[in-house]
Order: C-alpha cells, then structure tokens, then sequence
C-alpha cells in the first residue's frame, strides 16, 4: 500500500495544472460553504437569537412542578434564584440572567380589552441582555423603583390608541389565582418593528409585579441569555448538577415554532449545500476522466509490467482521494481566512430590515462566526464526492488492456 501511496502522490503532481484546477474547485466550494455556513450562524444569532431575546431568553430555570401547569403560567417562586444567577454565569457562555415574574393577563381602556402576557423585570439589568429596552422610541425605559408604570409595544399602543402618560388598567393573575387590578401609566413604548410580538407582552418592574401579586422579594422564573445560539443543550447539562430541584429548559420547550422554524432552515441549508458539492463533483469526474486519456500508455505500461487491473483501478481512485484531502485543506484555509476578515468587518444588512417582518430583528452588522459548525461534514462530503469521482475513471483505467493500451497515440 505504500508504494501505491507513493505513486499516487508523485502522478497527482506530474500535470500541476491540472491538479490545481481541480484542487481549486474543490477549495473554492467548501470555502464558500463555509462562508456561507459562518454567514447563516451571523444571520441565525441576529434574527432568531434576538427573537428568543426578545421571548424570553435562550434558558428559562422555573420552580419544580412549572412545566405540568405552563399552560396557564402558574406563579411558582423559585426556592433560591440568586443561587440560580450564580450557577448560570459562572459558565462562559453565558451573557447573563435575570430574574423575572411572568403572568397572563389583560391590559384594558376604552379602545377594548387586549389578552397579553405581564413580564416583571429588573431593567438594569435588562438593557444589556433584552432588546426590548434598547428600541425604546417614545417615552423612556423602565427602572427599578417605577410602581404604576408599564413599557408597552408599539403594536399594542397602536391597537391601543394610546400615547406616553395615558393610563392604562392592566389585570392580571395573582399566586393564589386571584385577579389582581391596578391603573398604570404608558411609562415607554418600545419599537421592534413587529407588530404582533409588540402586542404580547407588556413589561413593568419586578418590585411593581412582586407587590401586585403578592411574592414579596420572590421571582417566578430565572431567564438565561447566551453569547450565540444553540449552546443552549452544553450550558442546561452544566447547570442541571448544581441546581437540584429546578425544571431547567431551553426556549425550545416554551417555543416549539422558534425551534422548528431554525431546524426547518438547517435542514433545507444541508441539503442544498450537499448540491453544490454534488456539482462540483460532475466536474472532478470529468477532468479524471480526461486524465484517463491522456494516460492511455502509462496505464499500458502498469498492465505490462504485471499490475492486475484492480491494483490500477486502486491506484487511480488513491489519486482522487489525495487530490480530494488537498483541496480540503486548501479549502478549509481560504474559507477561515474569508471568515476571519468579515468576522472583523461585518456585513451591513440593515437596508434589508424592511424586507420581512422577521428581517427587523436585524439591529446593525451582521458578523459571521468561523463558519466550523458543519465542517467535519462539509469536508467529509467534499472528500467522499472526491473519491466517487475517481471511482468511473478507476474502472476504465482497469479495463485497458495493456497491448492495446501501449499502441495508443
């Protein structure tokens, strides 16, 4: 087998030419699945990462006993959240968590009644992981010591017909079941540019909601926000020892249509990626198999000299194969460097935030990771199509007969 290595790797380079084309596509479109696997996770943080933001945070830690009774968010204080802060943000990955009181509820005025959910939050430390707090357009945010004051979506204000400083009455559940009703004033209107999320949620302090619904100093919900989406499994499995007694789960458990939207994209991204190579495959094939031809007498001098048709069918298909590593590793060095300067530089998409309505959750650059998520696959595929490729010219190489073969011009 090392002879057959040997000479693999010495005919590869004795048409430099064409190797290198055929090195060349096989980088290029790996390097360019990269980038485009580097740009989807850029595009996946800043749309589907600010919409779990947005929802409610990549990790949600309740009290044992929540996910039996999710359906009508059930007012369960958590035994300990400081603890559960802690734990959570002594994993890397973690930006930072926050307590928060979540219930259901209506927000009313003359305009009507309106179902919403009601969010008891810390806005300090909200702002630097909720993006709700960085679109406030009219108004101001919400702080720590408001008592009658709610941050409310542009939607809901417009459905509303409400401005900054009209009151509004919001009801909602309390601990023990009780409908708890108190008039609050339009503090800040926040902007996201969706007007259906806009209408679901309406945010007051955390002191407010603790009052109101009769959890003095407690919380109902821990909610963990990560630097990049889909870390959520590694940092749930880290946390889960240290907090016993807890029901700790990712956004795809409370939002099953987020999760299936991102896994849907995946899968149609892998398919299409897997085409790609496909095609570059068709021209690998034919460029081995003009190499087949150019070679007629040297496969007639291997079949002369005694190897047996299988030993040259190997040794063509070992040639696809090293021409298949070289342009992974080639490829895999042009797509880090392509990904490596726009990770710098960033993308700006923000002209396209009108385009869609998810297209707003766009909030500047987008700025594409190493594109590595997939690149065991990529280049396993990459290498495999390679080495298929090889496998036609291999067996036309072994059916020369070598008389014949010797005699061609």
């Amino acid at each position: 087998m090392k002879l057959y290595l040997r000479l693999a790797w010495r005919n590869i380079w004795r048409h430099r030419r064409r190797t290198i084309i055929i090195v060349l596509a096989m980088s290029i479109t790996l390097a360019l699945m990269m980038w485009y696997d580097g740009l989807m996770s850029g595009f996946t943080d800043a749309i589907y990462g600010n919409a779990v933001k947005v929802l409610g945070g990549n990790i949600q830690v309740h009290a044992a006993g929540y996910r039996a009774q999710a359906d009508s968010t059930p007012l369960l204080p958590l035994a300990d959240p400081l603890a559960v802060i802690k734990a959570a943000e002594a994993n890397p990955q973690v930006l930072g968590a926050t307590q928060r009181i979540n219930t259901g509820g209506l927000v009313t005025n003359q305009e009507g009644a309106f179902a919403v959910g009601i969010t008891g939050v810390q806005p300090e430390t909200e702002l630097n992981l909720n993006i709700i707090g960085q679109y406030v357009k009219a108004g101001r945010n919400l702080t720590s010591s408001d008592g009658d004051a709610i941050l409310i979506g542009k939607g809901l204000a417009d459905a509303m017909s409400v401005q900054v400083g009209d009151r509004v009455t919001l009801v909602g559940r309390s601990q023990h079941e009780q409908m708890r009703q108190r008039t609050m004033t339009v503090i800040g209107i926040f902007d996201l540019g969706m007007a259906d999320i806009e209408k679901q949620t309406v945010y007051i302090s955390l002191a407010e909601a603790q009052n109101l619904y009769n959890l003095n100093g407690q919380s109902t919900e821990v909610a963990v926000f990560l630097k990049h989406l889909g870390q959520e499994g590694a940092v749930i499995n880290a946390m889960k020892p240290g907090l016993p007694g807890y029901e700790i789960e990712s956004f795809e458990a409370n939002y099953p249509d987020l999760a299936s939207a991102i896994n849907t994209k995946g899968g149609v991204m892998n398919i299409f990626s897997v085409v790609i190579i496909a095609i570059a495959g068709v021209g690998i094939l034919n460029l081995l198999l003009m190499a087949i031809y150019e070679r007629t007498r040297e496969i007639g001098m291997l079949g002369a000299m005694g190897l047996k048709p299988r030993q040259i069918s190997l040794l063509f298909i070992l040639e696809g194969v090293m021409i298949g590593l070289v342009g992974v590793a080639v490829g895999i060095v042009f797509g880090l460097a392509i990904n490596g300067l726009l990770m710098k530089v960033g993308l700006d998409f923000g002209s396209l935030s009108g385009v869609t309505s998810y297209m707003a959750l766009i909030k500047g650059k987008i700025y594409p990771t190493w594109g590595t998520e997939k690149l065991v696959m990529r280049a396993s595929v990459v290498a495999i199509i390679s080495a298929l490729a090889s496998v036609i010219p291999a067996i036309e190489a072994g059916q020369r007969e070598p008389a014949e073969a010797l005699h061609y011009v």
